[in-house]
């Protein structure tokens, strides 16, 4: 005779993938890229077939593509899995790190959180005049006109200028159509919310660039119950990046990159 088994209901499970660092095409530690975290992000929607993903962000932005591929992929899996997203801010989700936390059903933030930064900027110096007067001679030969555009060690061209503004332009729009897509009816300011400025907390609740304030265990226990269980993923670290990350920065110029992050951070009043 068989002996009857009664139905045990499991705990549910929200899979945790942390975001956090500036985003570039780049496996430095500490940065975001869609090869670095694809095996993260796949795992989190897979493992233990979870009620949720939530996402944990801090990123001030970076390469509009990256951002792109990694909010693609995470769109990706929840379309197919039907499993919904939740974004969790803490200090920082501008420029691409705003793209990223788009990609989620619902954005949470602290009162303290920075958001929104929805533009695209390149920065860079002009060294010509510094050249000159050291008796510098600047030597180029290129196999097209415009190969040389925006060579900072030669003075600016107006058409140069006007053709980056135009890259902007189509990046910008891309991603302003990603917001609208993702945000709907929920924002508020029209397009005052696209002009590059940032809100904090509340404000930007208000103009519907998050959906309430909020951190990611009481709010996921409210969704979720009090059983609620959380599994973590992140990028994985190899043995070099976790014992010879100070040497790598030091041979492949991860010394500048870093003054670059760093200078991102600042862009909000963190560094």
């Amino acid at each position: 005779m068989k002996r009857f088994i009664p139905f045990i209901a499991k705990d549910p499970v929200v899979s945790v993938v942390t975001l956090s660092g500036v985003i570039a095409a780049s496996n430095r530690s500490g940065t975001l890229s869609d090869s670095a975290l694809a095996p993260a992000i796949e795992r989190a929607f897979a493992k233990g077939k979870p009620a949720a993903v939530a996402l944990v962000l801090n990123s001030p932005g970076g390469s509009p593509a990256q951002s792109s591929l990694i909010a693609g992929r995470i769109r990706r899996l929840a379309d197919e899995k039907k499993i919904p997203v939740h974004a969790f801010v803490e200090d920082v989700a501008a420029s691409g790190g705003y793209w990223l936390a788009c990609a989620a059903d619902d954005i949470w933030i602290d009162a303290s959180s920075v958001v929104g930064s929805i533009g695209v900027i390149s920065a860079g110096f002009g060294l010509h005049e510094a050249i000159a007067r050291i008796g510098v001679e600047r030597r180029v030969y290129t196999s097209g006109k415009d190969k040389s555009m925006l060579d900072p060690f030669r003075p600016e061209r107006a058409e140069d200028v006007e053709r980056l503004k135009g890259i902007h332009r189509q990046i910008h729009e891309a991603f302003i159509a990603h917001v609208k897509a993702r945000r709907g009816a929920r924002l508020v300011g029209g397009d005052d919310l696209f002009t590059g400025e940032f809100w904090v907390g509340q404000r930007g609740v208000d103009l519907g660039l998050a959906d309430g304030l909020g951190h990611i265990v009481p709010k996921l226990k409210e969704l979720y119950g009090d059983k609620v269980r959380f599994q973590r993923f992140g990028p994985r670290r190899g043995l070099f990046q976790r014992f010879g990350a100070s040497l790598s920065a030091e041979l492949t110029g991860g010394i500048e990159a870093s003054i670059e992050d760093r200078a991102l951070w600042s862009r909000y009043g963190l560094t």
